[in-house]
């Protein structure tokens, strides 16, 4: 039975979303729509946080600063849109 959100407290709210983000079944939006591109994400984020000269570890990455996943996201999101334009054009 789910339980109005005003009736549980903070702790139970944030275990439940961190139960959902485990089992991919987020409400935030951050579903993979191509859950095979995963392997491909990970190696373009690693090459990236090695280009930038950010320490990144397989697993969780708790230690690094909001800045720097910031900088790997955005240039992540960066080459992609890169990589898109030149297929768009034809350009590879």
């Amino acid at each position: 039975m789910t339980v109005p959100w005003n009736t549980r407290g903070r702790r139970e709210v944030k275990l439940q979303q961190f139960q959902n983000r485990n089992n991919n079944t987020s409400t935030n939006g951050n579903k993979k729509v191509v859950p095979e591109a995963k392997q491909a994400l990970d190696r373009m984020k690693f090459e990236i946080a090695g280009q930038l000269g950010i320490n990144l570890q397989q697993g969780y990455n708790g230690n690094i600063s909001a800045r720097d996943a910031g900088r790997i996201g955005g240039n992540m999101v960066k080459k992609m849109i890169e990589q898109q334009q030149r297929q768009m054009s034809g350009q590879q």
